[in-house]
């Protein structure tokens, strides 16, 4: 394998590379904009479980309101859960206030630019603190996410299962990071891989690596990278309640700490098993639905219970038509649709 195959990716990627909002074009100077870094820095939290194109709509949205860190920083906790909702685990969005505000706090509202300090702020791993040293700031800095582990095991034909090899991926790439411009020249691995080398049925021959690439010589390209294998997870059952009084439906906070954190929720049990009613009453089965956490599944079973008066209990009575608004995350909104949809129900309880 030839060291020249960086610079020959470099320039693939001036002609294909995506136009992000996020994202600067290849070969040009940085914006002379001291809240780049910020759009940088949001944008990656948003893109680590979700794809560019369903965050886009979020990052415009997060931009407009909150232009600049010291703006996000000063946002109420309530509106920023509610503006995230659909965009993954709420820990990552109250990581978003810590560390918004702890860059007003300790860095007077502009980012910093080593890897160091950057990783030395709330919710930032070394991945993110690459990214926003690379794309932010212009510096050296190794950037690797899934994108670029899985080109770089094929070039090298790395057989070491994920997560090991992840020390011989970094070891093989860091000695060919062109200087002055690690940001272009992972945002053009990632684009290969989005575009090109993907995980299944990679398009060598559209490859301008495919000369250099280890796994194409030896016929093999989608053997790697090569993963553990997964293990089983299991499936958690729960239930969510229903409490429809005078055209609202009951909804709470979740606790601050845990899944779902803060968001609001319609009222469940812990997703351990069976658990007893808020209250009495004629409870009816509206459906299950079901939702994948990192750990495990759940199966959600909905109730739902019609009441002619809305009960004294803790939590928000919200009107029928502002629910789909509300800003649940996906696992509640789901189990709202179910309420939302049950108009046989309601119609044999005014009979």
């Amino acid at each position: 394998m030839t060291d020249s195959w960086p610079h020959e990716l470099l320039h693939w990627y001036c002609a294909h590379a995506r136009d992000l909002p996020w994202r600067n074009p290849p070969g040009r100077q940085l914006p002379d904009d001291p809240d780049w870094p910020y759009r940088v820095w949001l944008s990656e939290v948003m893109l680590q479980q979700t794809t560019v194109e369903a965050a886009t709509p979020y990052f415009h949205a997060f931009t407009s309101r909150w232009p600049t860190v010291s703006a996000l920083a000063a946002a109420d906790d309530a509106d920023v859960m509610q503006a995230w909702a659909g965009l993954g685990y709420y820990a990552r969005a109250r990581n978003l206030l810590a560390c918004a505000r702890a860059v007003v706090e300790r860095h007077g509202g502009r980012f910093p630019a080593s890897e160091t300090e950057l990783r030395d702020l709330p919710g930032i791993g070394d991945y993110t603190a690459a990214a926003v040293a690379a794309f932010g700031f212009g510096r050296n800095a190794v950037v690797i996410d899934g994108n670029v582990e899985r080109v770089v095991s094929r070039m090298f034909a790395i057989a070491t299962p994920l997560p090991a090899a992840r020390v011989a991926i970094r070891a093989a790439l860091t000695p060919l990071v062109p200087q002055g411009q690690a940001g272009d020249f992972a945002q053009a691995m990632m684009d290969l891989a989005r575009r090109v080398c993907t995980a299944r049925t990679p398009r060598c021959l559209a490859c301008p690596l495919i000369d250099s690439c280890a796994a194409h010589k030896a016929g093999t390209p989608g053997a790697f990278p090569v993963k553990a294998a997964k293990k089983a997870r299991p499936t958690r059952q729960g239930t969510a309640w229903w409490i429809e009084a005078g055209g609202a439906v009951l909804t709470v906070l979740r606790p601050a700490k845990g899944l779902l954190g803060g968001m609001r929720a319609l009222p469940s049990c812990d997703w351990r098993g069976e658990s007893a009613p808020p209250l009495a009453g004629d409870w009816q089965t509206l459906g299950v639905v079901r939702h994948g956490f990192t750990h495990f599944d759940l199966e959600l079973h909905v109730q739902a219970l019609i009441l002619p008066a809305k009960p004294a209990m803790t939590g928000e009575w919200l009107a029928l038509g502002a629910v789909e608004s509300a800003g649940m995350p996906t696992l509640f909104a789901k189990a709202a649709r179910l309420g939302l949809a049950a108009d046989d129900f309601r119609e044999n309880k005014a009979a």
